[in-house]
């Protein structure tokens, strides 16, 4: 198989593990888009910041810090405190993009979200080792960022359109408790999301949602303190 085949194989393998999750995200981006509205941002930078802040958990909580009034400074450091979560995704990727140039690892981490990551880091960390591996979170990436994009963008051109009593809020915890399922694999990471979610119950009360970087603390030091009965198990 030529370079050129085997790096579209990896990227279109990687667009059809990322197809299921848009059940989660399609609803999840109309809400936004609804919600955007509702807060008083004007249609294009709703449509906008789905291209610029490109978190869903995080753009809903700008959205309702510009609703409530909230100065920029503030609205702005809560969201770079919500996508924090990231340097966790792509601390988990970088031994298996080290490589790759800085062309491309700019690009993906651009496009390295939840649930792009959520499809790909089982193929990074148990699917073998070709030059094109990267090409299958490229796939998980682009499918995620195009369904989001579109999904935002129908949810503004509905706006007010969608009754109250379809409830959709639902699905932005199905979407986050579908990540959960498909990122363990192991005793460790089990300990490690209950750890994080009762640490997140714990902390509600703290300001700017810093409960968040607690519970990713907590989980992570759970998760590698216990990577040990991993490998003895193995």
């Amino acid at each position: 198989m030529s370079p050129s085949s085997e790096a579209r194989a990896e990227f279109l393998a990687g667009v059809r593990a990322e197809l299921p999750l848009l059940l989660g995200v399609v609803p999840f981006g109309l809400i936004y888009g609804v919600l955007g509205l509702a807060a008083g941002l004007p249609a294009w930078a709703v449509v906008l910041s789905s291209s610029l802040i490109f978190g869903g958990s995080s753009q809903v909580v700008f959205a309702q810090l510009f609703g409530a009034g909230v100065p920029p400074p503030v609205a702005v450091t809560t969201v770079g405190v919500v996508n924090l979560r990231h340097l966790l995704y792509s601390a988990a990727v970088a031994e298996y993009l080290r490589a790759l140039p800085w062309r491309w690892k700019l690009l993906l981490a651009y496009l390295l979200t939840d649930e792009a990551f959520a499809a790909a880091i089982g193929r990074l960390r148990d699917g073998p080792a070709t030059p094109w591996r990267h090409c299958f979170l490229l796939g998980t990436g682009f499918t995620l960022w195009a369904g989001w994009q579109l999904s935002t963008l129908g949810g503004v051109l509905l706006g007010a359109a969608i009754p109250a009593g379809w409830s959709l809020d639902f699905s932005i915890a199905l979407t986050f408790i579908a990540l959960l399922v498909l990122a363990v694999h192991r005793r460790s990471e089990a300990w490690a999301a209950l750890a994080a979610g009762v640490t997140v119950l714990l902390t509600l009360g703290l300001p700017h949602k810093l409960g968040l970087l607690v519970a990713a603390a907590v989980g992570v030091a759970v998760g590698l303190g216990l990577r040990r009965f991993d490998r003895r198990a193995a």
